[in-house]
C-alpha cells in the first residue's frame, strides 16, 4: 500500500519542529511513502520548503494562495496526493519510525476504511506536576481511558490518524468551517464531524493502533495553567457545539465522565489515602477543576448551539 502523509505549516518561526515532522515521516520503514508538503499562504516559506525538499521525488510540496487555515489546507493535501492511503500528522509532530507500518497492518488485517495510532507526549518543558494523565487530551495526547486496547473508535486525534483516500474525498475531506480562520474559532473537533460522516457513509469508525505511536511536542506555553483552563473551557464549548452538528457526538465523552468519576477519581483516593501525597492531591484537585471547566464552557456552549 502506497501512504501519502500530509504535513501543513504556516509559521517560520516553527520551521525546524516542522522539518523534524517531515524527516520522521521520510524515515519510515514502510515504503513506498510520499510526504505532501502544505504552506498555508506564506510564499517565502515556501520557497524555503521547496528548496530543502522540492528535489526529492517522494516529496510533493505545495503553497496555497493565501491563508486558508489547516481543515482545508489538509483537503488540498489529499487530493494532491498519490497514495492508496491519505495520513496526517502535525508540524509539532514527530513520528515512530514503525507508525505508517502499524497503520497499513490494520488496512490490511481488518480491512480498516480508517485508521489512528496513540498520541504520546514529548515535554519540551518540564512536565507539570498537576497535569493528570486522565487530561492528556488537553495537549494533543492520549488520555488515560480512551480506549482499552486495539480496536474500533469513533476518531482518533487528528495528528495520527489516516483514511483509504478515495473514501476520504468521497466524503468531502472536512469541513473547513470548524474553527481555524472561518466559521468558529473557538470550535475544535474537524475529526470527529469527519468520523461522523465516515460512520454514517461506510457503516464504521477509526481502526485505533496504540502501538502506531506519534510524539506530539508539549511547548511550554501549553502547560501554563491559565492556557489550560483556557483550553479546557474552550474544549466543553466545543464538545457542546459537535452535539448539535454530529448526533450522539458526545457518547465517548459520556463514557470517559463515567469512569472519570466512578473508576479514576476514587482509584486516585484510594491511593492517597493509603499513602498521602502532595502530588496526589494536587492532580485530584485539577481533575475536579478541569472537569468543572470542561462543564462551564458546555453550558455557555448551549446558549450558542441549541
Amino acid at each position: 500500500m502506497a501512504v501519502s502523509v500530509v504535513v501543513c505549516t504556516h509559521s517560520e518561526d516553527r520551521y525546524d519542529d516542522f522539518s523534524e515532522a517531515v524527516e520522521s515521516v521520510l524515515d519510515q520503514t514502510h515504503d513506498p511513502v510520499e510526504a505532501v508538503l502544505v504552506v498555508d499562504g506564506d510564499e517565502d516559506l515556501y520557497r524555503r520548503v521547496d528548496d530543502d525538499y522540492g528535489d526529492d521525488d517522494r516529496v510533493v510540496t505545495h503553497c496555497n494562495d493565501r491563508n486558508r487555515g489547516l481543515l482545508e489546507s489538509r483537503n488540498v493535501g489529499a487530493e494532491l496526493a498519490g497514495g492508496d492511503v491519505v495520513a496526517f500528522i502535525d508540524d509539532d509532530a514527530v513520528a515512530d519510525e514503525r507508525w505508517l507500518e502499524r497503520l497499513v497492518d490494520a488496512y490490511e488485517s481488518e480491512d480498516a476504511v480508517a485508521a489512528g495510532g496513540k498520541m504520546t507526549p514529548l515535554w519540551v518543558g518540564e512536565q507539570p506536576a498537576y497535569l493528570p494523565a486522565e487530561f492528556y487530551w488537553l495537549v494533543g495526547v492520549t488520555h488515560r481511558g480512551f480506549a482499552d486496547g486495539e480496536g474500533e473508535v469513533r476518531n482518533t486525534f487528528g495528528s495520527n490518524i489516516s483514511f483509504r483516500r478515495d473514501a476520504f474525498l468521497e466524503l468531502g475531506g472536512f469541513d473547513s468551517a470548524i474553527g481555524g480562520r472561518k466559521g468558529d474559532r473557538n470550535l475544535q473537533g474537524g475529526e470527529t464531524e469527519l468520523c461522523a460522516r465516515l460512520q454514517a457513509e461506510y457503516g464504521e469508525g477509526v481502526w485505533y493502533v496504540p502501538d502506531a505511536e506519534v510524539g506530539h511536542k508539549v511547548f511550554e506555553y501549553r502547560t501554563d495553567p491559565l492556557w489550560l483552563v483556557e483550553r479546557a473551557f474552550w474544549q466543553g464549548y466545543s464538545k457542546r457545539a459537535m452535539e448539535t452538528l454530529v448526533e450522539e457526538s458526545g457518547d465517548e465523552e459520556g463514557e470517559f465522565l463515567g469512569r472519570l468519576v466512578t473508576e479514576y477519581l476514587p482509584e486516585r483516593a484510594r491511593r492517597l489515602a493509603r499513602s498521602p501525597s502532595a502530588s496526589e492531591l494536587v492532580q485530584i484537585v485539577s481533575i475536579v477543576a478541569f472537569t468543572g471547566l470542561v462543564g462551564m464552557g458546555y453550558v455557555y456552549g448551549l446558549l450558542r448551539y441549541r
